[in-house]
């Protein structure tokens, strides 16, 4: 479990992902956290495998790598301290979306499904406000994802392939 410390807090404080906690709700979390400690050229999670838990990058650079066509990798992302990645995961229980490499040494801050139940049964409201800063954050990626599609369309002159629908269309 992870050592709470006021530098400890104030990191995470300022990281999307703990935002509007109060101290003693901040408090519970980071006493269940794990910290992780990874070398540079090392996978923290790998496409396809399984998952249960998520991380909060404390220090250090990472690489988020998707398989792309002819299995080479293509680099979606690039996380530093603050980021979190892998808690697609903990909404929705399917393997991992894509490989996080360390790209120099990093410190991460591991949570686990089993955890962040837990917290739900000590701390309702918290637990609700990790949650709404999860979807804040997947929206935004979406956006942004949004926004690279549609640029890539322009320039290639094609309209994109990908047809969004909801239950009520099928």
């Amino acid at each position: 479990m992870a050592h709470s410390s006021p530098d400890l807090s104030a990191f995470l404080r300022a990281t999307p992902f703990f935002g509007g906690l109060s101290d003693p709700s901040l408090e519970r979390l980071i006493a269940m956290l794990v910290e992780r400690r990874v070398d540079s050229g090392r996978a923290v999670v790998v496409e396809g495998e399984p998952g249960r838990s998520m991380y909060i990058v404390h220090s250090g650079a990472l690489v988020v790598n998707k398989r792309g066509e002819r299995d080479c990798a293509i680099r979606m992302a690039r996380l530093g301290p603050g980021d979190f990645f892998g808690e697609m995961t903990l909404i929705e229980v399917q393997n991992r979306s894509a490989t996080v490499v360390a790209e120099s040494a990093a410190v991460l801050y591991e949570l686990d499904a089993g955890s962040l139940y837990a917290y739900y049964k000590a701390d309702i409201h918290a637990f609700a406000i990790v949650l709404q800063n999860i979807n804040r954050e997947l929206c935004r990626r979406l956006r942004r994802a949004d926004s690279l599609i549609a640029e890539l369309s322009g320039i290639s002159g094609r309209r994109p392939e990908l047809i969004w629908w909801t239950d009520a269309d099928t």
